[in-house]
């Protein structure tokens, strides 16, 4: 479902309440403030990619914030990813600011205050999403909140580029091909955040988080993989197993636990993918490790709170 919004059609003493309350209405609730009311123009396109939500912004000067008290009024526990498709912006979180030129990204956390702030007339792609996404420790994504990624080189390019091209056909994408372009950027994004946080390790428990991110990374990569085990996991890092145990342990998880809910995340994709429908849902269990079916559906809907096939009736 697409959605439209376009202050040049109100009043012009209208537009900016309008526009304030609207987007407020879209993401979350926020305190907007315009460098001029009277002259205030703004446009917004969005559309849903499954569990992301998209939006093309483009308005004249104004500051946007997220404040402590808004935060209070509503949290829902969001990301949001940004990037500048025409001219400039400033964003401020954790004490850090990352100025963005076109092309660039930044991502940044929804339950903690944070300002944008727009000099001059502007396009800006704003994705927003649940943060159980990211399967990456939150304190982990927070070092790197309000940081710029730069759209012109290494991962960042390959995610910009992307994203550039999803804001010039945002509303051709229709739900089965837009739920699996959702979990792609998702699938992206975490590769480039993961490279951030790996090149940032410099303390020890800095590098202790690296080596979980690339942990996590590797084991999202291998889940159809029989022989995933935590020996085979301890072994492709040059570890201990024991040391990969209290990697998890600090999580206040287990590595078997880990693999298991990963898996399952993977089949709940596969199980509302509408290529997948041929599909049964023994064969995609089995295909990410679950042979036994009856402890699938159990797991399943211990997780979900729906059986396997009640959850695919609902979604295909």
């Amino acid at each position: 479902m697409s959605t439209q919004i376009r202050t040049s059609d109100l009043p012009v003493r209208e537009r900016f309440d309008f526009w304030s309350s609207t987007v407020s209405e879209m993401f979350v609730p926020l305190r907007t403030d315009p460098a001029d009311a009277d002259g205030f123009d703004g446009y917004m396109r969005g559309s849903e990619l499954g569990s992301l939500k998209v939006a093309e912004v483009s308005a004249t000067p104004h500051t946007v914030r997220r404040t402590e008290a808004l935060i209070a009024r509503s949290d829902p526990g969001h990301y949001k990813l940004g990037i500048q498709l025409t001219g400039c912006c400033v964003l401020s979180q954790d004490g850090r600011e990352a100025p963005l030129s076109p092309g660039d990204l930044t991502i940044y956390d929804t339950t903690r205050p944070y300002t944008l702030a727009f000099d001059g007339s502007y396009r800006q792609l704003v994705l927003m999403f649940p943060r159980r996404l990211l399967c990456l420790p939150e304190d982990a994504v927070a070092a790197v909140t309000a940081t710029r990624f730069s759209g012109h080189r290494g991962l960042g390019a390959l995610l910009s580029a992307l994203l550039v091209q999803l804001a010039q056909h945002l509303d051709e994408f229709d739900d089965p091909a837009g739920q699996r372009l959702g979990d792609n950027i998702i699938d992206l994004l975490v590769t480039l955040l993961a490279e951030r946080m790996d090149m940032a390790a410099g303390t020890t428990e800095a590098r202790r988080r690296a080596l979980l991110v690339r942990v996590r990374a590797y084991i999202e990569s291998h889940l159809d993989d029989p022989d995933l085990t935590p020996d085979a996991i301890a072994a492709a890092h040059y570890v201990s197993i024991r040391h990969l145990y209290n990697l998890f342990h600090a999580e206040g998880t287990t590595v078997a636990m880990w693999i298991k809910g990963r898996r399952l995340e993977h089949c709940r994709r596969d199980l509302r993918d509408p290529l997948q429908v041929g599909r049964s849902v023994t064969a995609i269990a089995a295909r990410r490790g679950f042979v036994d079916a009856a402890r699938f559906s159990k797991l399943f809907k211990a997780a979900y709170g729906t059986s396997p096939r009640e959850y695919r009736a609902g979604h295909v």
